[in-house]
């Protein structure tokens, strides 16, 4: 297996890009009991369908993927998306985690190293996501990294099979918390 290709480091994690060769392990991730909970799924998707998707997904630049690297052991224990809207220069994250790597912090730095990622070289001007309200740890770690709750779509999702409201949280340039990895990346690399 190949080592990851980092393109952005923070404290613990890091963001690289996505590998063809971990397919089979990022749809493990997507496929889990917990994953599908949070996304508010009902079934699992095919092999066949996530493979069809990698293909399609591959140099789009509306949809551009990070796969999140724990930087101790470059084990990668997450993916983050954002699909950008490029008339109006705003884009949806997306982010799943391996089951073993949730409830240590990594969806907090996850979400602000692509939030960094997506305003200070993407240029957005706006990111948005979609959270079922029961999940309460997704919500505060969103809140963390910098999303505000903006609105509500009322009984829109479901929850262990009962249907709940999904939360719209988004965070703007001027919100971002804290040092940029982005900044100090480039403070570090320019003469």
């Amino acid at each position: 297996m190949s080592s990851p290709h980092i393109l952005l480091s923070g404290d613990r994690l890091a963001l690289g890009q996505p590998r063809h060769e971990m397919l089979a392990e990022y749809h493990k991730w997507e496929n889990d009991p917990g994953t599908i909970l949070g996304y508010g799924n009902q079934f699992p998707q095919s092999w066949e369908v996530r493979e069809a998707g990698w293909e399609g997904q591959r140099g789009n630049h509306n949809y551009p993927q990070f796969e999140v690297v724990r930087l101790e052991d470059m084990t990668p224990v997450g993916m983050t998306v954002l699909q950008v809207n490029q008339f109006v220069r705003t884009a949806e994250f997306v982010m799943v985690l391996a089951p073993e790597a949730r409830g240590k912090g990594h969806a907090t730095e996850a979400a602000r190293l692509t939030l960094d990622w997506g305003f200070h070289l993407g240029a957005l001007r706006m990111i948005w996501l979609k959270v079922l309200e029961p999940n309460q740890a997704g919500i505060a770690a969103y809140e963390k990294a910098g999303f505000r709750p903006v609105g509500r779509l009322r009984q829109s999702g479901y929850w262990l099979g009962q249907p709940v409201d999904e939360l719209i949280m988004d965070a703007l340039p001027a919100d971002f918390p804290g040092p940029s990895a982005v900044r100090t990346a480039l403070d570090t690399d320019c003469p």
